[in-house]
């Protein structure tokens, strides 16, 4: 979503005044001075590198990936986000993290708020819950900005986690295109859609495209690599309430750094130590990609969390799969220096191939173990033999490792099976290529104000929900009707805003949820919370036009209200409508921010957008010590 640009300005330094502030009678904050954001993001364009090309791409304080943000359980943060470019919108949205109480704050445009106008700033409250440790990234949710907008957010575990690990890195996947931000969203909204496929695969930033040619990298700490010591666990702390000064040696975990720009054409690098236990965090920003991948000569990978949130039963395998928007933490064992020896080697390679795509990308980064060791160039053949198959990896294998937490709702409690033909057809009203869910289609600039702003006004039902009722949602996977891909079925990675969901399975042809429920029941499954599954295309990805092929289907209680989005993670899929927003609770019940502040919400470019003439109003919704709500406070 383009507008025409505002009044111009410089914006300066970060707001840096002490707060000096009361609670008062009237349960509102006054504020001598101003608010000091905890993290600062600023969203611009430039020309970067990216899979050993340049691209212009909308980055993050100046790179793609972002920064990556760390947040500690049961804290409440601030996050100001400045939109410095002169003629597109924005705005960021925290995948995985429920926004809650907050729920202007959750990023999404047109559906929970006004996108930030250019030259413009707006300030995010992230309330994190004690169970909310977890790998998580942040997004913009903008037209196409989430091919290079994003960047890794960790909620830190309170103490050592449940399974003790050295270290720990991020591996962010993301795609690259030829094709601009611009080109790729006309041709998508066009009646003549094509096929855009990826030129690249990326890790942290780094990758090669089909046309290109990486060669011998440098010895040293690779450029493009987070790479530092992530959580301490020898520290003692009983408590995310515990202090820290960032200044004392005994501070929990070191800051991150922002990620150094590619330089020169070579293959991404994991460096790790021999003999120890990493975490990887696993975090898909792909837009269009669904990838797996594996280790050479290092097969025993141990799943032990999944989107956040909750600890599952440790699960092994030996490989990888990870769809737009997914995050699986993996326990990561490096060779003993032993073993190295009798190999003769110090670098592996991490082998990562898309599915479900009319072409194979085939894409490598280096696992070295000796910084002294230049980075190989990619291998003449592939390293490893990677399945084909990607519709049973993991399904119905990941349960919670604390199952007294656990909340999934039974076959017995659910109240409402709400069922979504995902289909592709031509809009006859438009002549447009689209993406329906239940027959309906959704983008962002459909509607003149946010669905948020309108429960303000008129109720407006879209997707109702009422609070505390129990549904399945089933997605029912279809064969296209679009004549020009008659009968092909794609994938889609589906993923959940607002609150977890419990994923219940998924299957070929259509759902049966007798025979679900029988196998749910015979196998004791109980599914750990999830923000992003997979539908999989089944067979030969074909189907009779307007067919069953294939269903995913989830259970939750309906606690959050508010609006929120579910919608299938692959930006085309977005664009062309494949969304949904979803009314929880009653016009009362979402109600509960008062008009005299919500006002402050309504108007794009509002009160609440800042810029540097102005200093918007901080409408607090959690307390900053005990993080329970507060119903609402307001700092100035």
């Amino acid at each position: 979503m383009k507008f025409g640009t505002l009044t111009p300005f410089i914006i300066g330094g970060c707001l840096a005044s002490a707060v000096n502030s009361r609670l008062v009678n009237s349960g509102q904050v006054e504020d001598s001075g101003r608010v000091i954001p905890d993290h600062v993001l600023r969203v611009s364009i430039a020309n970067v590198p990216s899979g050993c090309e340049t691209r212009e791409d909308v980055v993050v304080n100046g790179t793609s990936p972002g920064p990556a943000i760390r947040v500690l359980p049961g804290t409440r943060s601030w996050i100001r986000v400045y939109n410095d470019m002169d003629d597109q919108n924005v705005t960021m949205h925290w995948h995985g993290l429920s926004q809650r109480m907050a729920p202007f704050a959750d990023g999404t445009p047109m559906a929970s708020q006004w996108p930030i106008p250019p030259r413009h700033f707006f300030d995010y409250e992230i309330a994190t819950e004690i169970g909310d440790a977890g790998s998580y990234f942040y997004h913009s949710h903008v037209d196409m900005q989430a091919m290079s907008c994003f960047g890794p957010l960790v909620v830190d575990d309170c103490g050592p986690p449940p399974l003790p690990y050295d270290d720990e890195r991020f591996l962010l996947f993301s795609d690259h295109f030829l094709e601009t931000d611009d080109e790729l969203l006309a041709d998508f909204r066009s009646t003549t859609p094509h096929a855009h496929e990826t030129q690249a695969v990326l890790l942290n930033g780094r990758g090669v495209a089909l046309d290109a040619t990486a060669v011998e990298g440098p010895v040293g700490e690779a450029d493009g690599h987070f790479g530092s010591r992530r959580f301490d666990q020898s520290n003692q702390c009983q408590g995310c309430h515990d202090e820290w000064d960032e200044s004392e040696d005994d501070y929990p975990w070191v800051n991150d750094y922002q990620i150094e720009p590619p330089v020169g054409c070579t293959l991404p690098v994991i460096d790790v130590e021999e003999g120890k236990t990493y975490r990887f965090r696993f975090i898909g920003a792909t837009g269009l990609s669904f990838v797996t991948m594996g280790f050479e000569d290092h097969n025993n990978l141990t799943v032990f969390q999944v989107d956040g949130s909750e600890y599952n039963v440790p699960v092994t395998t030996d490989h990888i799969q990870l769809g737009g928007g997914q995050r699986f933490d993996v326990l990561f064992k490096t060779k003993t220096a032993e073993e190295l020896r009798q190999a003769g080697r110090v670098t592996y390679f991490l082998q990562f191939e898309t599915r479900d795509r009319p072409n194979v990308y085939r894409g490598y980064a280096v696992l070295r173990y000796a910084l002294e060791f230049p980075i190989p160039p990619p291998p003449p053949n592939p390293v490893i033999t990677l399945p084909a198959d990607t519709t049973t990896w993991l399904e119905y294998s990941l349960q919670p490792l604390r199952p007294e937490e656990n909340r999934a709702p039974s076959t017995e409690e659910v109240t409402r099976r709400v069922i979504i033909d995902a289909e592709q057809k031509v809009d006859p009203k438009t002549g447009r290529v689209v993406y329906e869910l239940a027959h309906m289609t959704w983008t962002e600039d459909v509607r003149t104000t946010p669905v948020l702003v309108d429960i303000y006004d008129p109720v407006t039902r879209l997707f109702p929900a009422k609070m505390d009722e129990v549904l399945e949602i089933v997605f029912q996977n279809t064969g296209s009707q679009f004549e020009g891909a008659l009968g092909i079925v794609e994938s889609h990675p589906f993923h959940a805003h607002g609150q977890h969901i419990y994923d219940i399975g998924s299957g070929p042809g259509k759902y049966d949820p007798e025979a679900n429920n029988a196998k749910l029941a015979a196998t004791k499954f109980r599914p750990v919370k999830r923000d992003t599954t997979m539908l999989y295309r089944y067979g030969n990805g074909t189907a009779p036009p307007g067919a069953p092929a294939g269903w995913r289907a989830w259970r939750s209680r309906m606690t959050q209200p508010g609006v929120w989005m579910i919608h299938c993670h692959i930006l085309q899929h977005m664009i062309m409508g494949m969304q949904t927003v979803w009314v929880v609770g009653d016009a009362a019940q979402i109600k509960k921010i008062p008009l005299t502040v919500s006002k402050s919400y309504l108007v794009y470019g509002g009160d609440v957008y800042g810029n540097d003439t102005y200093t918007p109003p901080y409408f607090y919704y959690f307390d900053a010590t005990d993080n329970v709500l507060l119903g609402v406070q307001s700092y100035r």
